[in-house]
């Protein structure tokens, strides 16, 4: 009764705003974790790491691919497409940015999927979960891929939204000079409810599909693999996340852990006590992350969520923050997330799958863009983004510093005539104010640094196989 009383306010509010009663009775479940003092907090003590040789292998997978072209015409790519890309100085969807060509992300996501119908003769619809902040920008951008929408099934949905929660009282944030920021995004874990509520679940069941793919917009690496896609099908599998192998580029990120009952689990890093943190970061410890790309078998989901009254319990991520997030002397709040991925410890048989590392080329940084920019990848003619054939050194490594280059404007402004050759290149560290001139290669490893006060040019045509200080 009185966590009716206390969540009431938060009813009214989300009810004033037009959220469905499946997202409030989701918040409210969250919030009286929160109220009960829950972190959201997964110990070592609760987990077990995954060995290898725990779970499939996509590289030594065999004979699955007819099993896969079989289960295509009873599948659907989603993507989830609801980031800003605030931290790179976007206001806009992300997915907008120039890729490769001239290209975007969505430009290369649409024309991979009618490439894929073409040669392969399926239906392959495309989903693409929005934000209010993306839906209007990346419709107007598909506008022109008139073949895209499939029969019955609408191009997009939109998430949901949850209200943030000052600390100290555990009611409703209010920010009068900008109410938009008493909101946050729910995390990916909202694409089940959402799903619901857009109706999109029950038209993809209807029009006879039975597999999702889900992966991130801005991962260009997560395209419809049929081995992977016979395998998950032929067993039968509810849910299977993809994993890689983790490196000490990925020691932040979600890791795949096994529960005490046995079950798979996802653990991010805000789930860690503090005083784990070391063992969390440890890639000899938990071996695989996850890459954020998911198959679900949406039969199994309808069952799941007909189960639970339309609402998948996921473990709650309380993430601190400041009600403002440019401005940290705002009252603090907390925002209450769900991972996709922890949806794994839902299900019932699901499953894990390492993926090469090839399956997983995000953009999170101005640097992992430029890496794609770069000749160390093309674009093939099915509009795939791969690594160079003439490379043989791997993705390249760079690290550019972030007082000069975290926003696009700044990496435009540093890069005026294009991006370096990068094919020979294994590493590049950029330390400092440095602009590039045009024509330039990198070989090898490679630091440039600059701590001087005025900015250092790098001269047209400039040859660099060796560390630069000016």
């Amino acid at each position: 009764m009185e966590l009716d009383i206390q969540f009431q306010p938060f009813a009214d509010k989300m009810e004033k705003n037009g959220l469905a009663p499946i997202v409030i009775n989701s918040f409210r479940h969250y919030y009286g974790l929160l109220v009960r003092g829950e972190t959201g907090l997964i110990s070592n003590k609760d987990i077990d790491p995954v060995a290898e040789g725990e779970i499939a292998d996509a590289e030594k997978l065999s004979g699955l691919n007819k099993a896969g072209r079989r289960a295509m015409e009873k599948s659907v790519l989603i993507k989830l497409n609801g980031g800003l890309g605030t931290s790179m100085g976007l206001s806009r969807a992300k997915s907008l940015l120039e890729v490769k060509n001239g290209l975007s992300f969505l430009d290369i996501i649409a024309r991979q999927v009618l490439s894929y119908r073409r040669k392969q003769g399926v239906r392959l619809p495309v989903v693409f979960m929005n934000s209010f902040n993306t839906e209007a920008d990346t419709l107007e951008a598909l506008a022109s891929y008139e073949d895209l929408p499939s029969n019955g099934i609408p191009l997009s949905f939109v998430q949901h939204r949850f209200p943030k929660v000052f600390q100290d009282a555990l009611t409703p944030a209010t920010w009068p000079a900008d109410p938009a920021l008493e909101w946050n995004p729910p995390g990916h874990g909202d694409i089940y409810a959402a799903l619901v509520t857009s109706g999109i679940l029950d038209k993809l069941l209807d029009a006879g599909i039975l597999y999702a793919f889900v992966s991130n917009s801005d991962n260009l690496g997560a395209v419809m693999d049929e081995s992977i896609l016979g395998f998950f099908a032929e067993n039968n599998y509810p849910f299977m996340m993809e994993v890689a192998d983790r490196t000490e580029a990925d020691s932040k990120g979600g890791h795949l852990a096994r529960r005490k009952d046995g079950r798979l689990t996802l653990r991010e890093i805000a789930q860690c006590p503090e005083k784990e943190l070391d063992e969390f970061r440890d890639v000899n410890v938990y071996r695989y992350f996850n890459t954020n790309t998911i198959w679900v078998n949406l039969e199994a989901l309808r069952q799941l969520l007909d189960a639970h009254n339309n609402v998948i319990r996921l473990s709650m991520i309380r993430n601190p923050k400041t009600v403002d997030p440019k401005d940290e002397s705002s009252p603090p709040v907390y925002q209450l997330e769900t991972a996709m991925g922890s949806a794994i410890s839902v299900f019932d048989e699901a499953t894990a799958i390492r993926v090469p590392r090839r399956r997983f080329a995000p953009v999170k940084k101005c640097q992992d863009l430029l890496a794609l920019w770069s000749d160390a990848y093309v674009l093939t003619d099915d509009y795939q983004v791969v690594q160079n054939p003439k490379r043989r050194l791997g993705p390249p490594l760079l690290q550019l510093d972030n007082k000069y280059y975290k926003k696009i404007d700044q990496l435009k402004a540093r890069f005026p005539h294009g991006v370096p050759s990068l094919l020979q290149c294994v590493s590049l560290n950029v330390q400092g104010d440095v602009v590039f001139g045009r024509g330039v290669e990198i070989k090898g490893n490679v630091v440039i640094a600059n701590d001087t006060e005025s900015q250092g040019i790098i001269a047209d045509g400039s040859v660099i196989e060796q560390d630069l200080v000016f």
